[in-house]
């Protein structure tokens, strides 16, 4: 199969000590390979929106529910809004702009160094409904969603009024693939549908012209999954009910999706990748894999790329199923070889 068009996609966080060394880094290594580059999402922001929910703590809006240490799942800290209070979404801050700020310059600075023109910034926006969830648990994220709709949309809207363009919008969304694979196979197209009508929502709402990604996750805390799927017909549901209706005039550029699971490496059964024939995904919008693994082979990833493209019937670009933060150096490092091997190799 030709491999013209391939390109290796990193979901987000790298294991460095800040955002320059992690671009650098990667810059280096991958090149002319990449068609974004996220900043690393270095430190406290190695762990998704973990560092968010700690920093609402002190918000005058919200109290602690339940201490969590985040070691897993079941040990987060959960928030709740207090009593005879409001939360409103000019009055939550998630910090994202303030990371984009302190990292533009060094990603533009990289690409004038390395001449990668067509590099684009790629920035994660956790869903609203997502880092709702994860703050407030399902009930108060139902009741105060809208909060973190305005807010999520207020950081779009200031960071692509800086960079316009150049910047993609990632947008990750762990709670609804998680939501829809836990749902009885009969019942998953409504629940995707359901979910898919907020999404699309924050996309229409976002800048006219703005670009997006879609990453599907299913967790990766402590590189571990939150949700594991049996085969990939749940993130087909999803994606299918994403890309209805999507609107126009906010490019989507690609889709993401885990075919991983955190420190479980992508499964050999072909089977798994069936239900991919059944993707309905537009010819611009780039299917990205997230299957590559530090625990499989060079021969393993060859098969499965093979598996996948089969199935769907065209190129695709790969990458491993979340961010690489959780990883440590060495194994990113691999993981990023060995993605890098599979764009020029035929299958």
């Amino acid at each position: 199969m030709d491999t013209e068009g391939r390109a290796v996609h990193l979901v987000g966080s790298i294991p460095a000590d800040d955002a320059e060394q992690a671009m650098r880094t990667v810059a280096r290594r991958l090149g002319d390979r990449l068609r974004t580059l996220p900043d690393g999402e270095t430190g406290e922001r190695r762990n998704w929106i973990v560092h968010i929910v700690e920093s609402l703590r002190t918000h005058p809006d919200l109290e602690v529910a339940r201490q969590g240490d985040w070691s897993d799942y079941d040990h987060a800290t959960r928030l709740r809004v207090r009593a005879h209070h409001r939360l409103r979404g000019d009055a939550l801050d998630f910090g994202h702009v303030a990371a984009f700020d302190a990292s533009l310059p060094v990603f533009s600075q990289i690409r004038a160094d390395t001449g990668l023109d067509d590099l684009a910034f790629q920035v994660g926006i956790p869903g609203d409904l997502d880092i709702a969830l994860f703050t407030l648990g399902p009930v108060g994220a139902l009741r105060h969603r809208r909060a973190f709709t305005d807010a999520t949309l207020r950081e779009i809207h200031a960071i692509h009024g800086k960079a316009g363009f150049s910047v993609v919008f990632q947008l990750e969304l762990p709670v609804e693939l998680v939501f829809v694979t836990q749902m009885p196979r009969p019942l998953r197209p409504a629940m995707a549908t359901f979910l898919a009508r907020g999404v699309r929502r924050l996309a229409r709402l976002s800048p006219q012209g703005a670009r997006f990604g879609i990453h599907l996750c299913v967790g990766d805390l402590g590189n571990k999954a939150l949700g594991r799927m049996r085969d990939a017909q749940p993130l087909v549901v999803l994606a299918n009910a994403l890309l209805r209706g999507w609107p126009s005039e906010r490019p989507l550029e690609y889709v993401h999706v885990p075919l991983a699971a955190g420190d479980e490496p992508a499964p050999r059964d072909e089977a798994f990748y069936q239900p991919l024939s059944q993707l309905r995904l537009p010819a611009d919008v780039r299917f990205i894999a997230g299957f590559v693994h530090e625990a499989s082979s060079a021969d393993e990833h060859r098969r499965i790329l093979g598996v996948i493209e089969g199935q769907l019937g065209r190129r695709v670009d790969v990458a491993t199923t979340c961010g690489l933060g959780r990883r440590t150096p060495e194994a990113a490092a691999t993981t990023m070889d060995r993605a890098a091997e599979l764009v020029h190799d035929p299958v």
